[in-house]
């Protein structure tokens, strides 16, 4: 049998599969559509015609018209409804009232800007009018950047090259930054926490340079569903913006299922592999031809799933008819994959999210996630690649053991029918600040009284002046360091004292291909460590921790490691304070001391530990924010401190878990640490904190939200099958000791829970 079943009649298959825990329907929408605007030029409307687009779409009118009002608009809609259109036609009708204005586009990955490159051209050649585009990145050949920086009308760039190679290097852009007119800033919900920090801070320097030069450039985003998308815009670019949300794209009939593996070992909760359920699942719509993307969260996971998908399908069909899509290929690979996908020559592709942005792949009409992506935002991103025009799709999200996993699968009305996560950033976060501040420095001196974009920095100055990075002249600051700040400084990282990568595999050339802050490289770049990059695996051969180096050689193994970390908390401040329930939590300035201690080997398909090492480097100290929940000590009166120790620990994984999923962050994020009597309160306590220096902002917002948290965590632990605890809740395995730990953690949970 090959290619002879349906879509209809594969969907009406897996309704009957018992292992689907949740089915949503959704349904068609038609489009809602508007005439063109009469004062658009006819170069415009002749393009628009050529691709048989006589109306637009409501939300492509709104945004036109706020732009050319003069407004900062931000675009929230689903994927594949058009926005590329809400910046391109308020562009090219300036363009079209003044030639000699310019627009800069901001995009998060160099693919996304080829992809709107090409699109761009595409449209301006249907127009039939001489204006430049080109990207400005890193695989820009040298005699073709001058020909950008004095002619580009468009210059498509990412965060990165904006802030390592456009802003430092001003003069030779005079050109763009006298007459810059617009700034487009797409997929605005990539810019949260460090990276998002650091990216407001190169837009307040973009605007001070654009001050110096005479221009005031309107600002145009666009962002996946996120519960604040005002918000974050009017933080990011540090003014008001318009809200455009009226959709007018018409969608597909959309089939959503929840598909958790079957449960292979009852009192430990464990089930089948989540891989191979992918696996199962991918190849019963590819054997029927029927175009299939898979996205997996690793590098490693997608070349394992690609590996046997095309083992698979290699009797029926080609093995270039499944693909992988991922950060390691080369930029021609990755073109020639999109333009297959878009033929139909390829029927299957495996990627991690590298596609969750907006490149366009054309048709696929099933999608199949391996695990949560790990927020809300995502998982619809990568729903929206199926179904893309409007033709009946499906989407089947395969659920792994993991404790996020379980959450969402017990709760799908928390998926489907609550709001989508808040995306933060802190733009005055000390560390970030004093950084952009010595670049700004580096690209314009500082008079006494200027503002950086209305923050008040004369101090910081006052403080670089005493360090010897600024030099004060006539009420001026002055950059006085040979060193070019901005190479120094990774837009995402807020520790700057960084561990460099080299790769020696081959003698005779070292190459460098990363970098890692100090706190992370602790437990990833140790001696004998696996270390993965762009898809390959690398074994750290030796870590110069005085030199901040480590040398790698290229390997391939079937193991990955991971690294056991103890940790000591230090109150330093309290900010806030209030009880909760029986018990109270409080927020403030924490100093965390950690030491990495031993590394396990655990195998990639079975995660069975096979192995384990010393690590011998020093303790490092992070100074961040933090929440303390702390017990009462009558609360564990007649209990050892054994039991007291695992009750804490499972209670840490349980808030950790679920504190994630609610502030749109990675679980390596927010890191939780229990102490069975916490030195600033004598009390068993549960501290959360940033594992970020200066903190980010997730632990406070844990904190605003605490009692929502609590009323969540109840609940999973509470719907969770196993008998004891498993490592999907409480993150212990329920041994017959063990069993007490669900228990004391639902009597804790259940004292601290209100409900309204």
């Amino acid at each position: 049998m090959f290619g002879n079943k349906s879509l209809v009649e594969l969907i009406a298959e897996l309704r009957k599969d018992h292992q689907v825990t949740y089915w949503k329907e959704i349904p068609e929408q038609a489009a809602k559509t508007v005439e063109i605007p009469s004062d658009i030029d006819n170069n415009i409307k002749q393009a628009l015609k050529k691709r048989s687009m006589n109306q637009l779409y409501t939300h492509q009118k709104s945004s036109y018209d706020a732009v050319m009002r003069g407004e900062n608009v931000v675009a929230v809609t689903p994927t594949a409804s058009g926005k590329t259109l809400c910046y391109n036609l308020p562009v090219l009708q300036r363009h079209m009232n003044k030639p000699s204005g310019r627009a800069l586009y901001i995009f998060p990955t160099k693919a996304l800007a080829q992809d709107q490159k090409a699109e761009l051209n595409e449209f301006i050649n249907e127009m039939e009018v001489n204006i430049n585009s080109y990207t400005y990145d890193g695989d820009t050949p040298a005699n073709i950047r001058q020909v950008v920086r004095k002619a580009g009308h468009v210059v498509i760039t990412n965060p990165d090259m904006l802030h390592a190679a456009i802003l430092p290097h001003h003069t030779k852009w005079i050109s763009l930054f006298e007459n810059l007119e617009t700034v487009v800033i797409d997929e605005l919900h990539t810019y949260r926490g460090v990276f998002g920090s650091h990216v407001a801070n190169v837009i307040r320097r973009l605007k001070r340079i654009c001050a110096y030069y005479g221009s005031k450039p309107t600002f145009i985003c666009t962002s996946a569903t996120i519960a604040n998308p005002k918000e974050l815009s009017s933080e990011l670019i540090g003014e008001p913006v318009r809200l455009i949300n009226n959709n007018g794209a018409p969608k597909g009939k959309k089939h959503f299922v929840f598909y958790n593996p079957p449960i292979v070992h009852k009192q430990l909760n464990i089930r089948k592999n989540g891989t191979k359920v992918v696996n199962e699942i991918a190849t019963r719509f590819l054997k029927e031809k029927i175009q299939t993307i898979v996205f997996a969260r690793s590098r490693v996971r997608v070349e394992i799933i690609l590996s046997h998908l095309q083992e698979f399908v290699k009797d029926d069909m080609n093995r270039q008819s499944i693909r992988g899509y991922r950060g390691g290929y080369l930029p021609k690979q990755r073109r020639e994959i999109e333009r297959s996908l878009r033929s139909g020559e390829t029927i299957g592709v495996v990627s991690t999210n590298a596609l969750e942005l907006g490149v366009d792949i054309g048709q696929l009409q099933v999608c199949v996630m391996n695990g949560y992506p790990g927020s809300i935002a995502s998982s619809w991103q990568q729903a929206g690649r199926a179904g893309r025009r409007q033709d009946e799709s499906i989407v089947i999200m395969v659920a792994n053991s993991s404790p996020l996993d379980q959450y969402l699968f017990q709760n799908p009305e928390f998926f489907f029918e609550g709001s989508p996560e808040t995306a933060r950033i802190n733009k005055d976060n000390l560390i970030i600040l004093v950084d952009h501040l010595k670049c700004a420095a580096y690209e314009l001196p500082f008079n006494r009284g200027d503002l950086f974009d209305g923050v008040e920095v004369e101090e910081i100055l006052e403080y670089l002046t005493e360090e010897r990075v600024l030099h004060e002249n006539n009420n001026q600051w002055f950059w006085m360091n040979d060193a070019f700040p901005a190479h120094n400084i990774s837009l995402r990282s807020a520790a700057q004292e960084n561990v460099v990568i080299i790769d020696q595999s081959t003698r005779q050339k070292h190459r460098v291909i990363g970098e890692m802050d100090t706190f992370s490289a602790m437990t990833l770049l140790h001696d004998e460590a696996i270390y993965l990059h762009q898809g390959t695996q690398y074994q750290v051969e030796y870590l110069d921790w005085d030199e901040k180096k480590a040398f790698v050689r290229e390997v391939d193994v079937e193991y990955f490691t991971d690294a056991n970390v103890a940790v000591k908390l230090k109150v330093l401040d309290i900010d806030k304070q209030k009880p909760i329930g029986e018990h109270s939590v409080e927020y403030g300035d924490v100093m965390v001391t950690a030491m990495a201690t031993i590394f396990k080997k655990i195998k990639l398909e079975t995660f069975e530990n096979i192995g384990s090492g010393k690590i011998h480097l020093p303790e490092q100290e992070l100074h961040s924010n933090g929440l303390a929940w702390m017990f009462s000590e009558k609360t564990f009166e007649s209990e050892g401190e054994d039991v007291v120790e695992q009750v804490l620990m499972g209670m840490a994984h349980v808030l950790q878990h679920v504190s994630c999923v609610h502030v749109m962050c990675d679980r390596h994020d927010l890191h939780a640490v229990p102490e069975v009597k916490a030195i600033h309160s004598q009390q068993p306590t549960v501290f959360l904190y940033d594992r970020y220096p200066g903190g980010i902002g997730l632990s406070e917002s844990v904190y605003s939200q605490i009692d929502a948290i609590i009323r969540e965590c109840l609940d999973f632990v509470w719907n969770c099958s196993c008998e004891g605890g498993c490592p999907s809740c409480v993150g212990i395995a329920g041994t017959s000791s063990d069993s007490q730990v669900k228990k004391w953690v639902l009597k804790l949970l259940s004292q601290a829970a209100t409900y309204e």
